[in-house]
């Protein structure tokens, strides 16, 4: 999401070679990113190893999810690449417009055209992803991977999105593990990002409770001996659904105490203290005596 625009070309290839050399392997972009630069830029660093790695980009987040929109700017974006076929092909979020039976027809299509490798949606809530399998059933198509928000200050995604997850096989690709920038502890310092030079993103991460975990958080990485975003980072995958948190910086010097989390193992009482920074988020349910039971 940075190539091209927070991130100049020069500090995007050395984020890019950063990456490579901690193992990674991995590269999500999308058609709507810092218009279009980011494909481009991404398209000329794989070029030389383009078959050691998995390409996700997205698509209709600007002009919906009919087959026509999502083919349009698929093309776009293999062009920007330079790639024949583009491994993980995501709707950008939900359109309530459009038939997603027409929507995972396309897929279905691309798919068997080699196109794309796997199927994915973006942005989407729990039921909506279960309103897309159950479209894509007369096409033999099931969704491949999911990405939703998910941090240690959003846990939305822990009551259904999650579990769903597990249920279906489907693989969580988790954006935003640092919440835009808070769990990195730079804002209780002074520091500006995202949430200062962005009203959206200061409005997602803009309550006070939000920043309270933040500061919780560099305090228990400052007892640790870490940095606050290798916890965050390292938290947000080692819930038992396995998801595979996607990491974004400006600079290759911004990304490593995020690639650090590769190499952070959290025992359970360590997990277990982070979690409770946060508020956990109410069940699916209110039946919560069942749900008790169901535990013995």
């Amino acid at each position: 999401m940075q190539f091209g625009g927070r991130a100049t070309e020069a500090q995007s290839a050395e984020m890019y070679a950063a990456c490579r050399a901690a193992g990674i392997t991995h590269f999500d972009t999308a058609w709507v990113y810092t218009d279009g630069t980011s494909e481009q830029i991404l398209g000329r660093l794989i070029k030389s190893e383009r078959d050691q790695l998995l390409i996700a980009t997205k698509a209709g987040y600007e002009g919906g999810a009919s087959a026509a929109n999502l083919r349009t700017q698929l093309d776009q974006s293999r062009r920007r690449l330079d790639l024949d076929m583009v491994d993980v092909f995501y709707l950008h979020r939900f359109d309530p417009h459009t038939d997603l039976r027409e929507t995972m027809d396309c897929f279905a299509a691309l798919k068997a055209a080699g196109v794309i490798r796997y199927a994915a949606l973006s942005n989407f809530a729990a039921w909506q992803v279960m309103k897309a399998q159950m479209a894509g059933m007369a096409c033999g198509l099931a969704v491949d991977i999911l990405q939703p928000m998910y941090s240690l200050v959003k846990r939305q995604a822990e009551v259904e999105i999650l579990p769903m997850c597990t249920d279906q096989g489907i693989t969580a690709a988790c954006y935003s593990p640092l919440g835009g920038g808070l769990l990195t502890g730079k804002y209780a310092g002074g520091g500006g990002g995202r949430l200062s030079e962005d009203s959206r993103y200061g409005a997602r991460y803009g309550t006070a409770t939000m920043h309270q975990t933040a500061t919780a958080l560099a305090e228990l990485a400052a007892e640790r001996g870490t940095h606050p975003a290798t916890l965050a980072v390292a938290w947000a995958a080692a819930h038992p659904a396995a998801p595979v948190p996607i990491i974004s910086a400006r600079s290759a010097e911004q990304l490593q105490p995020s690639l650090a989390a590769l190499d952070c193992r959290l025992d359970s009482d360590l997990y277990a203290a982070i979690q409770a920074l946060s508020p956990r988020p109410a069940p699916a349910t209110d039946r919560l005596e069942e749900q008790e039971d169901n535990k013995d």
